[in-house]
């Protein structure tokens, strides 16, 4: 059986948000909004939670703060200790100072990539995957959102096209999908 989508296209933000505002607070489940940018305020809206990539981005850190200390203990005390400007080469902890640096700058690096391979990977957004963007018009000055008839199931089709009207659009397109 095939699923019934609703995409409901918007001019502008703020229609978009007050027309999300108004059909939520009628029970109607929006799926997922497509916006060329963030649409500041909307994820409480529609109720998606937030997101946990700062966690992700913290245990990347400290991922990096850790291969970055045993890195430089090993090459620089245990693998081939040097005497640079008279500094003890036999202690970890006697070269800290000049270690921090290294190991801020690691952890940052760190940290960023993970972060951004997280995120592409999240949202599916690596070359070669498959977009799932339902116009390409999103990516320059629409705004769609999108309704799924297995989330709102208490309403039938004619009643939930009724109520999206009522929200300032300009475009409705319905789509089934297996």
């Amino acid at each position: 059986m095939a699923e019934q989508i609703i995409y409901a296209m918007y001019d502008d933000d703020d229609v978009l948000k007050d027309g999300a505002k108004k059909l939520v607070a009628k029970g109607i489940k929006v799926a997922e909004v497509f916006s060329p940018f963030p649409i500041h305020g909307i994820d409480p809206i529609i109720g998606i939670k937030n997101t946990r990539l700062g966690i992700m981005a913290f245990l990347y850190g400290i991922t990096g703060t850790i291969i970055a200390t045993l890195g430089m203990r090993y090459f620089m005390i245990s693998d081939w200790p040097m005497n640079i400007g008279g500094k003890p080469n036999f202690s970890y902890l006697d070269n800290i100072l000049a270690f921090i640096p290294v190991t801020f700058e690691f952890t940052v690096l760190c940290a960023a990539h993970g972060m951004a391979i997280t995120y592409l990977l999240r949202n599916k957004t690596l070359p070669g995957m498959i977009a799932s963007n339902p116009d390409p018009r999103t990516t320059d000055d629409k705004f769609v959102m999108e309704f799924r008839m297995s989330e709102n199931s208490n309403f039938s089709s004619e009643e939930l096209l009724d109520l999206i009207k009522t929200t300032g659009v300009s475009e409705i397109d319905q789509k089934s999908v297996k």
